[in-house]
């Protein structure tokens, strides 16, 4: 048990942050050294734009894909800002397919979907994980980037054709939403310009249901998209 003690202790004391100085003299001076806490690419006080393409992972009536660009700015290496525009295409798949058709004659019922157009978005954003990853004897520099913040989504859905009862797809009307925005992002570094990311990030939203409206009270809807993109750091 003093062991343990002794051990958490001198941990917490030997605890480094980035800024910390690091004494290599003892090795050639030719060689370039980084320690686990030394950031090779930096994007403190740094714009950065990037643009990209994903597929919508919500909405079980809905094949859709997301086309994005974003523009941020970092005001440290944790802390800085993001915008986001997304331009989104979809359609109702084979499920609804089925729904639609499941009598046989083409008299089913009526599925209730809702169709992401676009969407634009500002998320304050923070990475605090930074990693090297070894692979086949080159390493990847990443960033772990986490986003919060609010968007405003335009959606078409078929409420009055399931309000009807009756099939008709041409029934549908147009809707714009204000939710909360979230991202997960990890950035893999090609050089200090480049970098590949992969997103995921969501809105969440009220609106009302498929049914009579006013009829009940406003629900929780979420739109999910995964994209991957090419971004440049100015």
């Amino acid at each position: 048990m003093i062991f343990v003690l002794f051990l958490t202790f001198m941990t917490i004391k030997t605890f480094a942050a980035e800024s910390d100085l690091y004494n290599f003299s003892w090795l050639d001076k030719d060689k370039e050294i980084y320690v686990l806490q030394n950031r090779k690419f930096k994007k403190q006080q740094r714009f950065f734009v990037s643009g990209g393409f994903g597929k919508t992972l919500s909405g079980a009536f809905v094949d859709s894909t997301s086309m994005q660009l974003r523009a941020g700015y970092f005001f440290s290496e944790e802390l800085g800002a993001e915008f986001i525009y997304s331009s989104n295409s979809g359609e109702e798949n084979d499920t609804a397919a089925s729904v639609r058709n499941s009598n046989g004659g083409g008299s089913g019922s009526i599925p209730f979907r809702r169709i992401v157009n676009d969407y634009i978005g500002v998320m304050a954003t923070w990475a605090p994980f930074y990693s090297k990853i070894n692979t086949f004897n080159t390493i990847l520099y990443v960033d772990w980037i986490f986003g919060l913040g609010f968007a405003k989504l335009n959606e078409t859905n078929n409420g009055p054709e399931v309000r009807a009862g009756s099939p008709n797809p041409g029934l549908t009307i147009d809707e714009s939403h204000t939710g909360l925005m979230w991202d997960v992002s990890t950035k893999f570094y090609i050089n200090q310009s480049w970098s590949i990311r992969a997103d995921i990030n969501g809105i969440l939203y009220q609106a009302a249901p498929a049914r009579e409206s006013g009829s009940e009270s406003d629900q929780l809807y979420s739109n999910i998209d995964l994209t991957f993109a090419v971004q440049f750091d100015l």
